[in-house]
């Protein structure tokens, strides 16, 4: 039973209590509205951190300025267009060609602050990850950057690039992930690097279209944040995809069906990527409010939650398998003091591997192999001998660097520092797995002796949320399936228990497509392990009386049943058509089929009414969106981000989705001083008569004119 605080006034609940003031400060109109006061800079200072990492070493002494210098200043922003998709090239050299030359023209123009040239990442591949030296405010704040600002909003939000922290990208791609993989991201909110892991597992999709044999599942012990993965996936539209509520130093042993032989065996991952929870130091640029509150504690009290995970990892890793361990602070305790007590826990069964050559460029520090501990009120030790007996419970000597540790490789590890190549900070670690781990041969060796007076467990964390709707799989046999086989003349190798609903009874109105492995996985495991999301909306409901199918395609799970899809609902565009549809916003004035050039009037007289596959093809572009046939008209099925993305690619006119927000602003100043100003006039006309103010005001408006 946990001890309470007796020092706590009452024994109340210090959380639920500023909740509940909170909630009074409402009801009685007390709440202080600060939102008219003038932001206070945070000062960008902190003895004590400075003071605990010039005694780690973490940075050569004559490299200590510029690190400090460069960890003051704003983080530049960045972002990497989406690599699986195939229009990846052509919206790069848009990327280039309009947006980076058209900033940098304007902001010449306008005598902006020097602005530096955007570059690619030299270790992301295929030039498809770029760093601009503007901060995030430096674009939002300035009106020569709106078109810019509204590019990277809107494409993040049609899944063409996606905006992350540069050095966030490097644990995914030493990773080294490929389509066949079994995947588990244990710690995966809020998913920028989830993202990074479902593009590595569709990397060649497009080329060999068809669906990889793998797998990315995306676990969250937060179940709001693990909303946040079910957002970030719907711009991706993968089938292969799972999201999973669980604690992680827990994660259940999830059922998979052996291929070869048949037999239901527990799941071992390819590659595992456990990006723990961390104290965060290493993101002072982008949350410079933990300087305000940053200590040492932070870091040795997260010590034995990211072992614990990372341990557990371990156990679910494949043989061959690869884990990588990675955490955004600077802390040796939350990173080498983790890694080295795993390594010699496992015995060999786990080993540092150079993983540099994945990364070429990538400016590095390697791995500590000394370290020291401080207690909250920085006092130094290098070895558990010469901590006081008050702090064992807190500083444990497991915490401290082992005398053998030069045998585990440490250097091996990559510290990235903020003044490498103007970044954030982050740690990265890649461990193969070469044999089971010790431990793992005890619990099956526990599981198969007799029953013995067991040590009692910890008990498992109660996890809130919402409760989920069921995912209920066809049986292929369901009368809905065949109208929509007949009317889209399905290929006969299509898999119909692939399909899902969630819902058990009623009208289906939404059927959603996973891949057969996750499919796998839900049947086997669903019981255990607590699934918030999967599979990808492929069939919409739209009951039509004319209509011998109730079921229209959704433009999000079309690249996954695309290939199925005979030639007769398909229907071939020329460009100008396809700008024609993109540009009309109007649902209930669709183009008239008339108004169409004479080559697409001739192709759409043998595609019936109803749902089709919209097709535009040249060299380096092909884009496939959802349509629908109307018996007069034809209009594009797709949102507006996809619209404006589908638009830019064909390089048309957006200016009308363009929004100016410093525009808009001038305008209402404009339209306020100009009501004053009639009002002033009205005032005038009341007092002097109106015989006299009229012919003025006419006189007025004449020359205004």
């Amino acid at each position: 039973m946990g001890r309470r605080n007796k020092n706590r006034k009452n024994n109340t609940n210090p959380f639920a209590q500023r909740k509940r003031d909170r909630k009074n400060e409402a009801e009685n109109g007390t709440k202080i509205d600060r939102r008219s006061e003038p932001y206070v800079e945070i000062l960008r200072e902190n003895e004590f951190f400075f003071k605990f990492y010039k005694s780690q070493k973490i940075v050569p002494e004559e490299e200590w300025e510029i690190f400090v210098k460069t960890l003051q200043s704003s983080l530049p922003t960045a972002f990497r267009v989406t690599g699986c998709r195939g229009e990846s090239e052509t919206l790069l050299d848009i990327i280039k060609s309009e947006y980076f030359t058209d900033y940098l023209k304007q902001a010449a123009e306008e005598g902006e602050k020097t602005v530096e040239k955007p570059f690619a990442l030299p270790w992301y591949p295929g030039e498809l990850a770029w760093q601009l030296q503007l901060s995030r405010k430096d674009i939002r704040r300035s009106e020569v950057f709106y078109k810019l600002h509204n590019f990277l909003i809107a494409e993040t939000n049609a899944g063409g690039i996606s905006r992350q922290e540069t050095v966030s990208m490097i644990p995914p791609i030493v990773l080294d992930v490929k389509p066949h993989h079994r995947v588990l991201d244990m710690c995966a909110a809020p998913g920028s690097k989830t993202a990074q892991l479902i593009e590595a597992l569709h990397a060649d999709m497009e080329e060999k279209r068809e669906l990889p044999t793998g797998f990315v599942i995306a676990n969250d012990i937060d179940n709001s944040r693990c909303y946040m993965l079910v957002h970030q996936a719907k711009r991706l539209n993968s089938p292969c995809f799972l999201v999973t509520n669980e604690d992680s130093e827990r994660f259940p042993d999830l059922q998979c069906t052996n291929k070869e032989t048949g037999k239901v065996e527990n799941m071992q991952f390819d590659r595992i990527l456990c990006d723990v929870p961390c104290s965060g130091d290493a993101t002072l640029r982008k949350n410079p409010d933990i300087w305000t509150k940053w200590n040492p504690a932070h870091g040795t009290n997260l010590n034995a939650v990211q072992f614990r995970i990372t341990k557990r990892g371990a156990e679910l890793l494949a043989v061959g398998g690869r884990l990588v361990y990675s955490t955004c602070s600077f802390n040796p305790v939350e990173n080498e003091a983790v890694i080295v007590r795993l390594l010699k826990e496992s015995e060999g069964a786990l080993e540092l591997i150079d993983a540099s050559d994945l990364v070429p460029g990538l400016k590095f520090s390697p791995g500590l192999k000394k370290w020291q501990l401080s207690s909250k009120d920085m006092n130094f030790y290098g070895e558990f001998s010469e901590v006081p007996e008050k702090y064992h419970t807190v500083l444990r000597p497991q915490m401290f660097p082992p005398e053998d540790v030069d045998k585990y490789n440490l250097e091996r590890c990559m510290r990235i520092l903020p003044h490498h190549q103007d970044t954030g900070g982050f740690f990265v670690a890649v461990l193969a797995k070469t044999r089971p781990v010790p431990w793992q041969k005890n619990l099956q060796a526990k599981e198969s002796s007799p029953a013995v007076a067991a040590a009692p467990q910890r008990k498992k964390r109660r996890l809130g949320g919402y409760k989920e709707e069921p995912f209920v799989f066809f049986q292929g046999d369901e009368d809905i399936f065949s109208s929509i086989k007949s009317f889209y003349s399905l290929r006969d190798d299509f898999i119909p228990t692939c399909l899902l609903t969630r819902c058990f009874t009623g009208k289906k109105k939404n059927i959603y497509f996973s891949s057969d492995s996750i499919r796998d996985i839900v049947l086997l495991s669903g019981d255990c392990v607590k699934i918030i999301n999967t599979g990808v909306k492929v069939f919409v409901r739209c009951d039509n009386k004319n209509m011998s199918c109730a079921f229209r395609l959704a433009q999000e799970g079309l690249p996954s049943v695309n290939e199925f899809v005979g030639a007769d609902r398909r229907l071939l565009l020329e460009k100008s058509d396809l700008v024609t549809l993109l540009h009309n916003i109007d649902p209930t004035k669709p183009p008239k089929i008339e108004e169409l050039s004479d080559v697409t009037k001739e192709r759409i007289a043998s595609v019936t009414p109803g749902s089709c596959i919209l097709e535009y093809r040249e060299e380096k572009l092909q884009l496939t969106l959802v349509g629908w046939r109307g018996t007069t008209s034809l209009r594009a099925y797709i949102d507006q981000n996809e619209t404006v993305h589908m638009l830019r690619l064909l390089r048309a006119d957006v200016s009308k989705y363009e929004v100016n927000k410093f525009k808009k602003v001038e305008d209402q100043v404009e339209s306020e001083e100009i009501q004053e100003e009639l009002g002033n006039q009205e005032n005038q006309e009341d007092a002097a008569g109106d015989d006299k103010v009229e012919p003025e005001l006419v006189e007025k408006d004449e020359g205004e004119e």
